[in-house]
């Protein structure tokens, strides 16, 4: 026994570490959205079952029909044919109801999975999420998540409804005459051979469709998104061709995959033809034997090809599972990444009441990061900024500004040294640290490098910092970034469009809005990532000393190609060898002077 009993636990565990295993789990995760909605399935479940037990009396009712017609019993006509009517209509309306509960469910647990796994994504970390191309994670999110509400319903209480009903066909055929029950079994072996070899390929079809699909999602995004740069380089015939070819591509998949579905679909209706007239025969044979009536032929044969349906249809659940189980795969992949952490958000959000009239200082001490790839970005550095000051961070272009926000902003996770933001001056050894995770985040506004306005109008744009900023606020954020001179000659003002990616205004005026937006939110701490490079020097320095002089105990960090900024700077940071340096008036007057 303890032989057999090793036997079978290693099976388990090769089937475990196998597709088997694999897809099982993919199911538990999908099993945690649909269980939300088991009293829904059940109800659906039921009316569909009970519309199988109508269906089988429905079947008496048409075989004692048949036998008043064919002489072979005596009975009221007019109350039969009233039964098989009232069974009729009854199925209709039961089809009516359950296919509304079947779209209750299905858009239900659609929307559910897709603000989930929407809500994941954003919350997923995000070195680890820029692995994969933003189209990727638009078809993750939109055709995956599709493809699992629609299978939990298609898969779950299919299962249930077709075993059910098969079950009830078995029953009343082996009552009545076990004979046809082989013929409604012959095309199994024929079906779980045809299913074990359609398995694998569908797996690996299922896997390359999607991540075509994927790539061309993301290759259309990337398209529209910039037809500007397209149609200045005159590249037009070179992407539509590459979508050509990637349309091709995915269109082989499928055909190659189709050709195989033909002739294993081939096979099983010839195999089902083989069936149906395999029973046909028998039952003229037993008819004409007196072995049953004409009518009760009739009601066999219906009900033959019911239990051969619902096999068919039992069947059928693996290409459905496995397709769920596929998308599942691509989801998860996503949202089992690293989960940022908001933990701490109450002692942030305690810690920025506390100090928000004193205002709040950043310090970072021997800080090293390195990129996955293991390139060494920073090593040792330091950077402090405190209330009321405008520190640089200046250096070559790809050196580690914009890596030094992220850090500082917990994008990015430090690897060593500290990072932390610090109540008051820094000047008070007693003063609050807390150290900077995503929960911090709520302590910083951030304008970076490029167009980050959104479609909408200019107020709404605002508002998206601070729901209830008055339209005073907006104008008083928009005067302090120099961006009212142009707002307020608009016919609409405030309420003026806004295109996608910040269309109909210049790359200056854009920077300028974003600029007043983050002063809108009234954050303890203000990062600008070359976010002045498309103003002119005037208006950069005039920017500039607006934030100065607000009396908000603002703290603010710039990061930037231009020596003429640094003027207006408390304290310089050039980053060399790793670390960042604190530069004095001689080396900023002569990067000013080669600039």
């Amino acid at each position: 026994m303890s032989v057999i009993n090793e036997r079978i636990q290693f099976y388990i565990g090769r089937i475990k570490a196998g597709r088997l295993g694999e897809m099982w789990k993919q199911l538990l995760w999908v099993y945690v959205y649909a269980r939300r909605y088991w009293l829904a399935m059940i109800i659906y479940t039921g009316i569909s079952m009970l519309g199988t037990v109508t269906g089988i009396l429905s079947s008496f009712v048409s075989r004692d029909m048949v036998d008043i017609i064919t002489g072979h019993q005596a009975g009221a006509v007019l109350r039969t044919f009233a039964m098989l009517i009232g069974y009729s209509v009854f199925n209709l309306l039961l089809g009516q109801v359950t296919g509304y509960i079947s779209n209750i469910i299905s858009m239900r647990v659609s929307t559910e999975i897709s603000s989930d796994i929407f809500e994941k994504i954003l919350n997923t970390d995000w070195e680890s999420l820029t692995a994969y191309h933003t189209g990727d994670l638009l078809s993750r999110w939109g055709s995956d998540t599709s493809v699992i509400s629609t299978a939990i319903l298609s898969t779950i209480p299919s299962f249930a409804i077709n075993l059910f009903r098969f079950i009830m066909a078995l029953g009343v055929m082996l009552t009545n005459d076990w004979t046809f029950v082989i013929f409604a079994f012959m095309s199994m072996p024929v079906s779980l051979i045809m299913s074990k070899t359609l398995l694998k390929r569908m797996v690996n079809n299922n896997k390359r469709t999607a991540a075509m699909s994927a790539k061309i999602s993301g290759f259309n995004q990337e398209a529209f998104s910039n037809i500007q740069t397209i149609k200045s380089f005159d590249l037009i015939k070179l992407y539509v061709s590459r979508l050509r070819q990637n349309q091709k591509d995915l269109i082989s998949m499928n055909l190659e995959f189709q050709r195989m579905s033909i002739w294993t679909s081939l096979l099983m209706s010839i195999v089902g033809l083989m069936v149906s007239y395999s029973a046909y025969g028998w039952g003229i044979y037993r008819v004409w034997s007196g072995a049953i009536t004409y009518g009760s032929m009739t009601m066999f044969l219906s009900l033959s090809s019911q239990l051969t349906s619902s096999l068919k249809s039992i069947t059928s659940i693996i290409p459905s599972t496995i397709s769920l189980t596929t998308s599942a795969g691509r989801l998860m992949d996503i949202v089992e990444m690293p989960r940022e952490d908001y933990s701490n958000d109450d002692a942030v959000a305690v810690f920025r009441d506390k100090y928000v009239d004193k205002g709040i200082s950043l310090e970072l001490n021997n800080v090293k990061y390195a990129y996955a790839t293991g390139t060494l970005v920073f090593e040792g550095a330091h950077i402090e900024a405190h209330p009321h000051e405008i520190v640089a961070l200046v250096g070559p272009s790809g050196e580690g500004k914009t890596t030094m926000l992220r850090l500082i902003l917990s994008l990015m996770q430090t690897q060593d040294g500290t990072a932390e933001v610090v109540g008051g001056d820094g000047n008070d050894r007693y003063a609050e640290r807390i150290l900077l995770t995503p929960s911090t985040r709520k302590l910083f506004s951030y304008v970076p490098q490029g167009n980050t306005m959104l479609s909408g109008t200019i107020a709404e744009n605002m508002r998206n910092v601070k729901e209830d900023a008055t339209d005073e606020e907006i104008i008083d954020a928009l005067k302090s970034a120099c961006a009212w001179e142009f707002v307020e000659k608009l016919p609409d003002g405030i309420n003026s469009m806004i295109k996608e990616r910040g269309g109909g205004f210049s790359e200056g005026q854009a920077q300028r809005l974003s600029i007043a937006r983050s002063l809108l939110r009234k954050s303890p701490i203000l990062l600008l990532d070359e976010a002045t490079s498309a103003l002119d020097v005037a208006t950069e320095r005039k920017v500039l000393k607006n934030i100065m002089k607000d009396e908000y105990p603002r703290t603010c960090i710039v990061t930037t190609h231009r020596p003429t900024v640094l003027s207006a700077c408390t304290r310089v940071y050039a980053i060399r060898d790793r670390k960042c340096v604190v530069l004095n008036q001689e080396e900023i007057d002569e990067m000013s002077q080669v600039f």
